[in-house]
């Protein structure tokens, strides 16, 4: 005996996929695509505000080693308020670290520099705005600050 089937039996065994699967299939894949975009900017974003964080630090180690050199004037180095740079420092000077930090940390970065020549202590800071960064505020401005007695 042979087993026929009927065409409704051949329909309801049918091979393969669907439109609506493949549609669905489709729109999982795409918010998967867009989650990943989101992620990179993100990071990418983030990876900005590092980079300032950096070259922060590296600046202000920068100006440290300036003090040293000259040891004997530390007090011409005094700031006491964050100032900015006004385009005519010379390198190695105060003004000139001060022009240098708006082109290596941020358009809006300043400095800070307070030396006590009694102890040979200099603090020495670096302020700037971190909005871009996730979490970052215009209001409330990122800054480094290291203290070292020379």
């Amino acid at each position: 005996m042979t087993n026929r089937r009927t065409p409704s039996q051949a329909r309801k065994s049918q091979q393969g996929f669907s439109l609506i699967e493949v549609m669905i299939s489709v729109l999982i894949l795409a918010v998967g695509v867009l989650g990943l975009a989101a992620l990179q900017a993100v990071a990418l974003k983030n990876s900005g505000g590092s980079a300032s964080r950096t070259q922060a630090a590296i600046q202000t180690y920068s100006m440290m080693d300036i003090i040293r050199a000259n040891r004997d004037n530390i007090g011409i180095y005094n700031t006491n308020i964050y100032a900015e740079g006004d385009g005519t420092g010379a390198p190695g000077t105060l003004m000139g670290w001060l022009d240098g930090l708006k082109t290596s940390v941020a358009p809006d970065a300043k400095g800070k520099v307070v030396c006590i020549a009694d102890t040979m202590t200099c603090s020495v800071g670096v302020q700037w705005s971190d909005e871009r960064t996730t979490g970052g505020s215009a209001e409330i401005p990122s800054d480094i600050y290291i203290t070292s007695q020379l």
